[in-house]
Order: structure tokens, then sequence, then C-alpha cells
């Protein structure tokens, strides 16, 4: 590269005025584009801009090498080149600064709204157009980085791209603002939370894993994983817990590594928390209500969904009257896939004087016989919405009781009901002989006393294959004609717990599992590795 070098100029004479009033092409005081104030290296940058872009590219080419060739050895050659890398990195980077720094400059003039507005919007939109909005300019990034923008973080994807330092960022911005945290894999757009579609996911089942290799499931060096492990949820207890005080919904969705004590120390830190949905993980029913009951007391609404169904019968009765004593706000109660017994259900739902919402889809020892006499005040008469759609055991001599007592008036709120099973109703005298479309349920009285309610009863032809696995799965064993009693009230509200399983119980223990020692067993991954065999 030539450098410019600067000649005094002699003093004017008398003979030549003109000749000394010329302007020097080198001399910054008279050319009237440069400022009197540029140094040297201002010089030497706007002669170097200057160059026209006409100019043949390959005379700077010439140029660098003849300066190479006027290096006295090898060495100093090799310096040469990396000088010039490195001040070719910084006038590019200085170009990229000067060119964000004239956009936020013109933004600002452009943008209609202040600051204030601003934030406001942004804190209006999903994270990942938050994101794209921050990276537009300065001063989209500045008004992007307040707490405010963080209240409501959505991270959940349909195929795994979060990681814990996504996580851990997004919460850090948020601090205390926090009031919504969505992390995981939801199956799809057509997954959507609270349906009866079932939202348990596995990407090893997933058609949409073209782009994903089972080795990213594996830190590996030098390259961060995208898989959320069970320390995702740790930002929630930092700041010595303040983070996570005004939380007020956590939605969790197949998150696979999580495990039982990750979950109760976030839950832990969220005491505030309203509304909580956990779809899929490997944690145990009764550990979970334990931590809300203990932590997360004024929860509203508390969807599970079990990871493995049928399988989780860890739920105990004082659990059961814990949770309904401790979190008498409860209106939405899902509890989806797990093992239920009847008296069990009776308990949470006799018990929480404020439930609308119940929904036990796919629960498999669920008889029906919870529903017996539940209208008649108390918990339970404020249903609004009941779903018990494809509970194995589900009877139809139970569910013919149910209906009658919604023709008698029972049930004033109830809107929507389902009782559709992909296998039928349960017979009354062997549950493997199925009812497809009996006599004794009321269908068209119920429709015409109470137009006012969705029922929803969509069975099978009569023939249907069953889940003949399934069933040996879970009823080996099993005992019949159990005899049962229904729970009777004391005078303060509290429900006597006795036997009150049907004859189609299909746990052998199923009345007494209480007292034994043994039971669940706790399905629980590891930090590093993930079951993957496929049964």
């Amino acid at each position: 590269m030539d450098t410019l070098h600067h000649h005094p100029t002699p003093p004017p004479s008398s003979s030549s005025t003109f000749m000394a009033k010329r302007p020097c092409s080198s001399s910054s005081s008279q050319n009237p584009r440069l400022p009197s104030h540029f140094s040297q290296m201002d010089h030497l940058l706007h002669s170097f801009l200057s160059f026209p872009d006409s100019s043949p590219p390959i005379s700077l080419d010439l140029s660098f090498d003849r300066l190479l060739d006027s290096s006295p050895s090898d060495a100093d050659q090799s310096i040469l080149i990396d000088r010039a890398h490195r001040l070719g990195c910084l006038l590019l980077r200085a170009a990229n600064r000067s060119a964000r720094k004239r956009a936020s400059i013109h933004n600002s003039v452009a943008w209609v709204l202040p600051p204030d507005l601003t934030i406001k919007v942004f804190s209006m939109l999903d994270s990942q157009s938050l994101c794209y909005a921050a990276a537009t300019c300065s001063m989209f990034n500045k008004c992007a980085m307040d707490p405010l923008c963080y209240a409501n973080i959505n991270l959940t994807t349909v195929v795994p791209k979060v990681n814990n330092a996504v996580v851990s960022t997004m919460i850090q911005r948020a601090g205390r603002s926090l009031q919504s945290l969505k992390l995981g894999i939801v199956p799809g757009p057509t997954g959507s939370p609270g349906s009866c579609q079932p939202l348990v996911y596995s990407i090893r089942n997933s058609g949409d894993v073209s782009s994903f290799s089972w080795n990213d499931k594996r830190t590996r060096q030098g390259k961060e994983s995208s898989i959320l492990t069970r320390s995702c949820l740790y930002p929630l207890s930092g700041d010595k817990g303040a983070t996570g005080t005004l939380l007020r919904r956590l939605h969790l969705y197949n998150i696979e590594r999580m495990d039982n004590a990750s979950l109760c120390v976030a839950l832990a830190a969220c005491p505030s928390l309203l509304d909580l949905e956990i779809v899929g993980l490997h944690v145990e029913l009764r550990q979970t209500l334990m931590s809300v009951s203990s932590h997360c007391r004024f929860i509203e609404r508390l969807f599970f969904e079990s990871s493995k169904t049928g399988r989780d019968d860890s739920l105990k009765s004082p659990t059961c009257f814990e949770l309904v004593n401790n979190c008498p706000n409860l209106s939405s109660l899902s509890l989806r896939g797990f093992k239920l017994h009847d008296y069990k259900v009776r308990i949470l739902v006799k018990g929480f004087r404020k439930l609308k919402y119940a929904d036990f889809s796919t629960s498999y020892s669920i008889t029906g016989t919870f529903l017996r006499n539940l209208g008649n005040g108390g918990g339970g008469s404020l249903l609004e919405v009941l779903i018990l759609r494809d509970c194995m055991h589900l009877k139809e001599m139970e569910v013919a009781r149910f209906l009658t007592a919604v023709i008698a008036g029972d049930f004033k709120f109830l809107k929507h009901l389902d009782i559709s099973n992909r296998e039928g109703l349960a017979s009354e005298g062997d549950w493997y002989q199925r009812s497809y479309n009996s006599s004794l349920i009321p269908l068209q009285q119920v429709l015409e006393v109470r137009p006012d309610i969705c029922l929803l009863a969509e069975f099978p032809s009569e023939g249907c294959f069953l889940d003949i696995d399934h069933m040996i799965d879970s009823d080996i064993n099993s005992e019949l004609s159990l005899p049962f009693q229904q729970s009777g009230q004391t005078s303060d509200g509290a429900l006597v717990s006795s036997s009150l399983e049907s004859s189609y119980n299909s746990d052998q223990g199923s009345g007494n599992e209480e007292y034994q020692d043994s039971g669940f067993v706790i399905y629980e991954e590891s930090s590093d590795e993930v079951d993957f065999l496929v049964v």
C-alpha cells in the first residue's frame, strides 16, 4: 500500500501568487471535503477508500506483491500478510458497526413509537419473533433487552432445538418479571394442549426428524447439545429464588431427562404458580402432587399426562387428601394416562369445591363408580366439563347411572361430556366383553332433556380389535367380583375412604395398596443417558 507524504509548501511570492493559491491534493487544510482535525490515519483511510470502483482489482494485487517482494525475509513477509488480514478484519468490523449505527439512527427517527410503547409491543411477540426483532438494529435490540419482553417465554419446538443455555439466558433477561415459561417438544401443530389428543411425544417415533441426529442427544466436546436436561429449570432458583417468585404459568413437554428431584426443586421456587402443565416427563405422579401441594398452594389448573400410559399407580390416598386440603383454588384437573382407582378420583373430585374441569382420559383403572351421587352438592356439582375418553375399564352400567342422574336434574352446570372409547365400554359381567352400542345408555334422552350439553359418545363397530397385550400387561392375576362400598362423608366434608373398587378392577391389590411397601417402580433417567430401547 502506498503511503502519502506531506511536503511543505514554499511561501508565495508576488510573481507567483496564482500558483501559490492552487489547492494541493495532499494538503488537508486546503481540501474542503476533509475537516482540519483529521489525523494521518484518517487521511490514509480516506485515500484508500477513494480508489475508484472502475480501477482494475489486479492493481491492488500487484501493489501488495511489490510490497512483499521488498521485504528482506520470509518472516517479514508473513508478518506483513498477517497484518493485512488483521487490518482487513478491523476495517470490515468498523464498517458493520457504522452501518448498524446509521440504521439505528434512521430507525430512531423514522420509528413513530416511543421506547416504552415499543417495549410493550415487543412483550406481545413470541420468543422467536422477539429474537428476530432484537437482531434488526441497535435500537430494537436495546428495547428487546427489557425484562418485560421476556415475561412470557415460549421455547416449545417440534424437534429439539433449544438447550439449557438458551433457557438460562431467557430467564436471566426476564428476572423477576417472568410470569410464563413453556419448554419442550410439542408434537406438531395439531397437538393443542388441553385437547383430547395425546401430547406425549417420542422423537424416535416422530416423522419430522430428517434434520435430527441421535448423536446430538449426547454432549460432545466443542459442540453444544440441543437437548434440555434436568438442570434446565435451575435458573428459576437463581437470585435466591427471586426469579421464579412471580411465575404464574409453567408448561413442560416431553423433556426426557427431567427427573423427580429437578422438578421438585423447580416447583419449590414457584410459590405463585397458578397453571402447571406436565406432559411426557419421566416423573412420578405421587411425588409431583406432593410438591405441588407443598409449594404451589394457589394453583388453579393442573394438567398432567403420563409418559407411560397405565403404568404409574404411585398415587396414594393421603397424597390426594393433602392436595385437596392445600390447594383449595383448583378448578381444572387433568390426570391422563395414569392408573387411577375410583376411590382416589372421588377424593379429588369431591374434595375440590371449585372444580369445573375434570379430564381422566386413558386412565386405566377407572370403572365409573366415583360418579355415584357426585352431583348431590359439594365438590363435583359445579362440573362443566368431564372427559373420560378411552378409559379401558369404564363400565356401561356406571355411565348409564350417571346419565340418568343428569336427566334427573343433577350436574346443572355440565356443558361437555366425553365418554368415547375406541374399544367400547366394559360390560357388567366381564370387562373383556365390550359394549359398542348399548341400549342401557340413555343418550337420546339426555340430548332431549339437556340440549345444551355437548355429548361425545364415539364407539367402534362391534368386533373391533382389542389391544390384548395392553390388557394382559395390567390384568394378570386380577381378581373379579371384589365387593365395594360407597364412601361416606363426614360432617366437616372429609371423605372416609373405604373399598370403592368395583368388580372390574384390574389390579389385584387395588383395595389395600396403601398399606403395601412394594408397588411402583420409578422410571428415572440418568443425566447423561436416556433409554432408547424399543419394547
